[in-house]
């Protein structure tokens, strides 16, 4: 049962806080405590085709830390994950737009109603923005790197969003907000190098929602699931034509992405036979202890080289070891603790600066433009570089790792004499780890791990 939240101020900053599951908004997205949460889905069993749907989280949010030069979209968080897609009660939601404008609903059939936030051809698509960077190297040098879309890439990514909703309902409308904008640069936009961005608008549940303590039912989940579903459907029926896709996802968008495999594409061997990759991050996926298969899926096994394809790759960050309560990194708390069985089981790892194992750098984009809306007005300015990216080379190293029940990957700033440049810290303390950065402490190794997929799967 989610408990009644307080208020409290501190330093300025308003801070939501509950016991329990909690909503923190402190300069970003919100945030959850360590309890597990709990939900109407059915608890799983350690069945290999199971169906049974996430669990609920709760989103998390972003201190005014060293590493404020990432915007929060750059680091948003987990929301409520999608049970089995069924008709929700009209209680679901009450938001009564649920419409964008024509040119991002029409589909070749005209049959679709999705709403695509990024989409081949959409005007002002934010999945095709300015990707120009500065680099700021440990001497304090910056460099300009140009980077732009590229014209014609050979595969596909489909992209769902975390948590970023300020509207006051439970279930967000299909309206496309600034917020929906400012995640898909953040997270999305530099994938445009590699591939064609997809990206679907969806009722998730609100962060309004999540604080009220009566938004978490399965009729709303259902809902913010069902579009998920159908806009893959759409995607599948009317842009695929054959091509390979990267499923890629973060804290909310995970765990849906995480149910969408098992349930559509796991046991399919032709849309087995389309996935480049998924990249699931921050959402405790599952496999059995020991192996890179089992626990969430039985045929999509852990991407352990970058010419690798038909692979996951999967992890939570933090600079030290996960707490016994934590959110992420442990099958037996967090997210999916009410879901998944505490035996024979263990959170998935892959380090996307080094697949194989062992310490890879790691190479971080931060956006440097102010987040709109209540969530921006309470950052503080970004950094001023001139280009609508910062990065960072040099200034982290990653490995993922296994202690005390937790498994996750271990992000270690390397210590160069006189770098100034600001460092990412576990702004939530030590529940939530570096999960705010999770996509963006590492977004160039991805992006450079899917331009090795797609062409190893061309070949």
């Amino acid at each position: 049962m989610i408990e009644r939240r307080s208020v409290e101020r501190r330093a300025g900053r308003t801070v939501l806080v509950a016991v329990g599951l909690c909503l923190v908004v402190v300069a970003a997205i919100s945030c959850g405590d360590s309890s597990p949460s709990t939900t109407a889905s059915p608890t799983r069993t350690a069945s290999p085709s199971r169906t049974a749907s996430p669990s609920t989280t709760t989103s998390p949010s972003k201190t005014a830390s060293p590493a404020a030069t990432a915007s929060p979209a750059a680091t948003a968080s987990p929301t409520t994950a999608a049970p089995t897609p069924k008709t929700a009660s009209p209680e679901a939601t009450t938001s009564p737009a649920e419409t964008a404008s024509p040119a991002a609903t029409a589909s070749p059939t005209g049959a679709s109603e999705t709403v695509w936030l990024c989409r081949p051809g959409l005007p002002d698509n934010p999945c095709e923005s300015s990707l120009d960077a500065t680099v700021v190297s440990a001497d304090g040098a910056t460099a300009a790197e140009p980077a732009a879309p590229a014209e014609d890439p050979p595969i596909d990514c489909f992209y769902v969003y975390p948590t970023v909703s300020g509207q006051t309902t439970t279930n967000a409308n299909l309206q496309i907000d600034p917020e929906q904008t400012a995640i898909a640069i953040q997270q999305a936009s530099r994938f445009s190098q590699v591939c064609r961005v997809y990206a679907p608008v969806y009722r998730q549940l609100t962060l309004a929602a999540i604080n009220s303590g009566t938004g978490d039912t399965p009729e709303a989940r259902a809902l913010a699931y069902g579009d998920v579903l159908s806009a893959w459907k759409d995607y599948l029926a009317n842009y695929n034509n054959g091509r390979g896709v990267v499923l890629m996802g973060h804290s909310q968008g995970t765990l849906m992405l995480t149910h969408l495999i098992t349930t559509e594409i796991d046991l399919d061997p032709t849309l087995r036979g389309l996935l480049v990759s998924a990249l699931l991050i921050g959402g405790n996926v599952a496999v059995a202890a020991g192996q890179d298969v089992g626990g969430d899926f039985q045929n999509i096994p852990a991407c352990r080289s970058a010419d690798q394809t038909g692979c996951v790759v999967a992890y939570s960050s933090f600079n030290t070891e996960p707490a016994p309560n934590t959110m992420f990194g442990r099958v037996d708390s967090g997210p999916r603790a009410n879901e998944l069985p505490t035996e024979n089981l263990q959170v998935l790892c892959v380090n996307p600066a080094s697949p194989a194992g062992g310490t890879g750098p790691l190479l971080p984009y931060f956006g440097t433009v102010q987040f709109p809306g209540l969530l921006g007005a309470l950052l503080p300015p970004p950094p001023q570089t001139g280009t609508p990216w910062v990065t960072y080379p040099g200034l982290y190293t990653g490995h993922c790792e296994s202690s005390g029940g937790a498994t996750w990957l271990q992000v270690d700033a390397t210590k160069i004499a006189g770098d100034q440049r600001p460092v990412a810290t576990q702004a939530l303390g030590p529940t939530w780890g570096l999960h705010l950065y999770d996509v963006n402490i590492a977004l160039g190794n991805l992006v450079d791990l899917v331009r090795q997929q797609a062409a190893a799967f061309a070949q």
